[in-house]
């Protein structure tokens, strides 16, 4: 049968027990402990009893005795309940103690057992090493002073020695990315490698359906749906456009560096410095080219000499000239700028252009087959044609030091004294001979005069041809 949970207070000398769940008292014999019986059962109980008797009193059931050890069962009760916290307070302020305690003592160990090590490796080094190496002091851990060297010479002996020994210790640091280096110190074309352009991710194509198949020839295989450029094909045409633009700058040539996608404007204007060319980051405004005097008529322009020197003098011939125009155009992100591409083929000026997998190779004249939306490598390859350019100009410069000219002269250009010369008109010439005939009348004066006023009308003559051949 089963029991119910309850909380009994037990009575020695009496045969009942009490239940805090109001539970019967039931007789009890000595022999042993009768279970509890719930309220469900108890008219079973009472049933099976053949004359009923009525339930003991409170009084009665307590004797002298178990009256004199409820009494000290309660005035323990007290003491425990009055003292109980005191006595716990004590224990705890023992505990920080003893850890304290044990937390010195482990730290003790630990700085013996260190001094221990650092004895046994100064054993060992001296040992080792021809000059020994001074002890330090086991109780205040320092290396007494009268140890030290005083020689400088001596101190940067022992210095070399010890790094001989321990210098090869630890680990070797190789060089990682810096994204700084690749605008302040760009690649050259000769630091060009397969692992500079892996590591720009110039490889990255675009999904298998969005891909060109003008550029079958560029693209070196499929992985996870992912057309990959070979990297060979890349570092060849990549040269060859450095080619091209140092040439280019070698005579004298103006090129134009264009990107307009976000982040793309320092490299692009870092490019521009380095081959002393002209840059572009935001919108091309369409018809530069085909329309130019009319969009850049108002732009200043200059004329300068073999070594980049300002000439004054040619402000006035400058204003009926046509605008200039680049002699190559470097495109970073050519899907963007199909217009300026349009318009330099309707000009007949050479393109270099960064052909990704979903471009057409055939808009530019010199592509570069790489990843046109990764910043890193649009960085690495405007350095690099950044220095081709910078790489010719310098030998330009050095060619005209010694006198040698790489470009083609401006035409219909006149220096300002010729210009000067040219302008004046036979009338002023024959003033000036009366004038000179009245001041000295000889015949040989006449007739320089008068070779004069034939040379004023043949460059007359001259000028005037010219132009209309123009």
């Amino acid at each position: 049968m089963p029991l119910c949970i309850y909380d009994p207070v037990w009575f020695p000398d009496h045969g009942s027990v009490a239940g805090w769940d109001g539970a019967s008292h039931i007789e009890r014999k000595p022999a042993g402990i009768i279970p509890f019986v719930p309220w469900a059962l108890a008219p079973a109980c009472l049933a099976a009893r053949s004359v009923p008797r009525p339930a003991p009193t409170f009084r009665e059931r307590l004797s002298s005795s178990s009256i004199e050890e409820y009494t000290t069962a309660m005035i323990i009760r007290h003491l425990v309940a009055r003292n109980g916290p005191r006595a716990a307070a004590r224990m705890s302020v023992q505990c920080p103690r003893r850890f304290l305690s044990a937390a010195v003592d482990s730290i003790e160990a630990s700085a013996d057992n260190s001094l221990k090590q650092l004895q046994s490796l100064e054993a060992q080094l001296n040992s080792q090493s021809a000059q020994p190496i001074p002890s330090a002091n086991p109780e205040t851990h320092v290396t007494s002073p009268s140890a030290l060297s005083n020689s400088v010479a001596e101190q940067y002996y022992i210095y070399k020695q010890q790094q001989k020994q321990i210098g090869k210790l630890g680990s070797d640091i190789t060089p990682h990315y810096q994204p700084h280096t690749l605008l302040n110190n760009p690649p050259s074309p000769a630091d060009v490698t397969l692992e500079l352009l892996l590591a720009s991710e110039a490889h990255q194509g675009h999904a298998t359906s969005l891909w060109n198949p003008a550029n079958a020839r560029y693209i070196h295989g499929i992985r996870q749906g992912i057309h990959i450029i070979s990297l060979e094909v890349t570092a060849a045409h990549l040269r060859r456009a450095a080619k091209v633009v140092q040439e280019v700058s070698r005579r004298g040539g103006m090129v134009l560096f264009v990107g307009t996608r976000d982040g793309q404007d320092r490299a692009v204007v870092r490019a521009a410095q380095l081959a002393k060319g002209y840059h572009l980051f935001e919108r091309w405004i369409p018809g530069s080219i085909t329309n130019g005097q009319q969009i850049l008529g108002r732009c200043r322009t200059k004329v300068v000499n073999e070594k980049d020197e300002e000439i004054p003098g040619f402000e006035e011939q400058l204003y009926e000239r046509p605008v200039l125009k680049p002699d190559l155009v470097v495109c970073l992100n050519p899907l963007e700028n199909y217009v300026l591409l349009h318009e330099c083929a309707l000009n007949n000026i050479p393109t270099i252009g960064v052909i990704d997998t979903n471009a057409d190779p055939t808009w530019v004249t010199y592509p570069i087959p790489a990843n046109d939306d990764s910043l890193r490598c649009i960085q690495v390859i405007a350095g690099v044609l950044g220095r081709a350019g910078e790489a010719g100009q310098k030998q330009r410069l050095a060619a005209a030091e010694r006198g040698e000219i790489t470009y083609r002269p401006a035409k219909n250009l006149h220096m300002p004294e010729e210009q000067e010369a040219a302008e004046k008109t036979p009338l002023e010439v024959q003033q000036q001979i009366a004038k000179n005939l009245e001041e000295d009348e000889s015949l040989e004066d006449a007739d320089e005069m008068g070779e004069k006023l034939d040379e004023a009308k043949n460059r007359e003559r001259s000028g005037r041809s010219i132009k209309k051949i123009d």
